[in-house]
C-alpha cells in the first residue's frame, strides 16, 4: 500500500477499523461508567474534604505508586505479551505454565512493594509531608501495593486470554463498590478516612478481578523454582524496562507534587490533582479503552513493518476522530465541568485544563506510535525515549509552575507532548521505516486546527460572545468526525441496523 494513497473502503480496512471501534466501544462504555462513578465520588470528596483533603489523598497515592512502579517489575504490561502468545499457540500446557509463573511473580513483587513501603515509611512521611506524623498511615497503606499487584496479575490473565468482557465487568463492579465504600467513610471520618478508603478500594478491585479470572479454567502444573525463573525471565527482562519507564513517570509526578506543596501548599496540590484527573483520568481513559485491544493486535504483526504501519495509522485516525470532539466539548464547558465534578473552589484549574486539552491531540498520535517499540520488543529504544520525555516534562512542569502557576503546568503539558511526538516519529521512521499516511496527516491536521482555534478563542477572548464561533467550530468538528467515522466503519448503517433491530 502506498503512503500517498489509503483506500479505506475495502472490506479488509472496514474490518480493521470496526475491530478498533468494537474494542473501543466495549471499553469506552466501561470507562464511561467508571467516569460517571468517579464524577459522583470526586464530587463527594470535593465537598467533604475540599482541595486540601484531595491534595493529601493525591500525595499518599503518588508516594505509594512511586514505590509500586519500582517494585512491580512492570508485569502488568510486559506479561500481557507472554500470556497472549501462549493463548495464541493453543498449547494448554504452555498457557498453564505462563499463568502459574505470572501468579508467583505478582505475589513476590507485591510482597516486595509492601515491605519496601513499611521500611521506608518514615522517609516517605518526611519527604512527602515535611514531618514524621504520617509514618503509621504509610505503613497501613503498604498493603495496597500487595493487593494492587495481585489485581494487576489477574487483569493481565483476562487481557492476555482475550476475556475482555470479564475484564470490563470487573472494572465496572470495582468502581461501583468503590463508590459505595468511599462516600460513607469520607462523610463520617473526613480526612481521617482517606487511608481506610484507599485500602478498602484496593481490596475491592482484587476481589472482582480474582472472581472473574477464576472463570478461566487453567490447570495448575507443578513448576520448580528453576522453571519459574526460566519462564519468568522474559517477563522480568521486558518488565524491568517498563519499570524504569513507570518509575520515571511516577517519580516525576511525585517530585512535582512535592515542589507544588512546598511553594503553593497542599491546596494547590489538590487543585492540580483535580485538573489532572479531568484531563488524564477522564479524557485519557479513551487511551486505556483503545490500548486494551491495540497492543495485542500490534504485537501480533510485529515482524511486518508494513502491517505495523497500517495498524498504527488506523489507530491514530480512530483515536483522533474520537478524542477531538470530546476535547472541544470539554474546552467549551470547562468551568461547568469543574463545578459539576468538584466545586467553585476548583475554578482556578480552568486554564490548566484548557491548555492540557490542547496537548491531548499530540498525545493521541505519539501514544499510537510509541506502542510500536513495545510490540517489537525494542525495550532499549522505548526506555531511552521515555527517559528523555520524562526529563523534559519534569523540567518544563517545574519551570512552568514556578513562573506561571497552574496555567504553566498546562503549557508544559502541550510542549512536552509535542516534543515527544517529534521524538517517537523520528525514531520509528529511521528504525522501522514508519510513516504517517497522507489520509492520517490530513485528518490529524484538520482536527488540530479545530481544537487549536477553539482553544485560542476561549483563552484569549474573555467574553460571552466567544461561544458563538466556538460552538460553531465544535459542531463542525463533530460533523467532520462522524463523516470520517462513517467512511471507515459504515457508522450510519450500523446505527440504522441497530435502530431497526430495536424496533423489531
Amino acid at each position: 500500500m502506498s503512503e500517498k494513497t489509503h483506500n479505506i473502503t475495502n472490506s479488509q480496512d472496514l474490518s480493521a477499523y470496526r475491530s478498533i471501534f468494537k474494542a473501543t466501544s466495549l471499553f469506552g462504555g466501561v470507562q464511561l461508567w467508571k467516569i460517571l462513578i468517579e464524577i459522583v465520588k470526586q464530587k463527594f470528596i470535593a465537598i467533604l474534604l475540599g482541595p486540601t483533603g484531595m491534595g493529601i489523598s493525591g500525595l499518599y497515592t503518588s508516594a505509594t505508586q512511586l514505590i509500586q512502579g519500582l517494585t512491580s517489575m512492570g508485569l502488568s504490561s510486559s506479561a500481557v505479551k507472554n500470556v497472549a502468545e501462549a493463548n495464541g499457540s493453543g498449547d494448554f500446557q504452555k498457557i498453564s505454565m505462563v499463568v502459574t509463573v505470572l501468579k508467583r511473580l505478582v505475589w513476590f513483587t507485591g510482597l516486595l512493594g509492601m515491605i519496601v513501603v513499611i521500611v521506608l515509611s518514615p522517609i516517605l512521611s518526611k519527604s512527602t509531608f515535611g514531618s514524621y506524623d504520617y509514618t503509621i498511615p504509610f505503613m497501613f497503606l503498604s498493603v495496597t501495593l500487595l493487593f494492587q499487584q495481585l489485581s494487576a496479575g489477574q487483569s493481565v490473565i483476562l487481557q492476555g486470554m482475550r476475556k475482555l468482557k470479564h475484564l470490563a465487568k470487573s472494572g465496572v463492579l470495582a468502581s461501583l463498590f468503590g463508590l459505595i465504600i468511599s462516600v460513607p467513610i469520607y462523610y463520617f471520618f473526613g480526612i481521617g478516612g482517606i487511608v481506610p478508603t484507599l485500602i478498602l478500594n484496593s481490596i475491592t478491585t482484587l476481589l472482582f478481578t480474582w472472581y472473574f479470572s477464576r472463570k478461566i479454567k487453567i490447570d495448575k502444573p507443578i513448576i520448580t523454582p528453576r522453571q519459574t525463573f526460566q519462564e519468568g525471565k522474559g517477563m522480568l527482562k521486558m518488565g524491568l524496562v517498563m519499570t524504569l519507564s513507570s518509575f520515571l513517570v511516577l517519580g516525576s509526578a511525585y517530585l512535582l507534587r512535592i515542589f507544588i506543596v512546598r511553594i503553593g501548599g497542599a491546596e494547590e496540590v489538590g487543585l492540580y490533582t483535580a485538573g489532572f484527573a479531568i484531563v488524564n483520568g477522564y479524557v485519557g481513559l479513551i487511551f486505556t479503552a483503545m490500548g486494551t485491544d491495540y497492543y495485542p493486535r500490534l504485537a501480533g504483526v510485529n515482524e511486518d513493518n508494513r502491517k505495523c504501519r497500517d495498524i498504527i495509522n488506523k489507530q491514530a485516525e480512530m483515536v483522533i476522530l474520537i478524542i477531538a470532539p470530546i476535547t472541544m466539548i470539554f474546552l467549551l464547558i470547562a468551568p461547568n465541568v469543574i463545578f459539576l465534578l468538584y466545586s467553585n473552589r476548583f475554578i482556578p484549574i480552568t486554564g490548566f485544563m484548557q491548555w492540557a486539552m490542547l496537548g491531548m491531540i499530540f498525545k493521541a498520535v505519539s501514544w499510537s506510535i510509541s506502542y510500536l517499540f513495545i510490540a517489537k520488543g525494542e525495550m532499549k529504544i522505548y526506555a531511552i525515549n521515555e527517559f528523555i520525555f520524562n526529563i523534559i516534562n519534569l523540567i518544563l512542569t517545574l519551570f512552568g509552575y514556578y513562573y506561571l502557576g497552574l496555567d504553566g503546568l498546562g503549557i508544559a503539558f502541550v510542549i512536552s507532548y509535542f516534543i515527544y511526538f517529534i521524538i517517537v516519529f523520528c525514531v520509528a521512521k529511521n528504525k522501522f521505516n514508519f510513516g504517517l499516511l497522507s489520509s492520517s496527516i490530513t485528518l490529524c491536521s484538520i482536527q488540530l486546527l479545530f481544537v487549536a482555534s477553539c482553544f485560542l478563542l476561549l483563552y484569549l477572548w474573555k467574553s460571552n460572545f466567544v461561544y458563538i464561533p466556538t460552538v460553531i467550530l465544535t459542531l463542525m468538528c463533530c460533523v467532520y468526525s462522524l463523516k470520517e467515522l462513517d467512511k471507515r466503519i459504515d457508522l450510519f448503517n450500523i446505527i440504522k441496523n441497530f435502530t431497526d433491530e430495536r424496533k423489531n
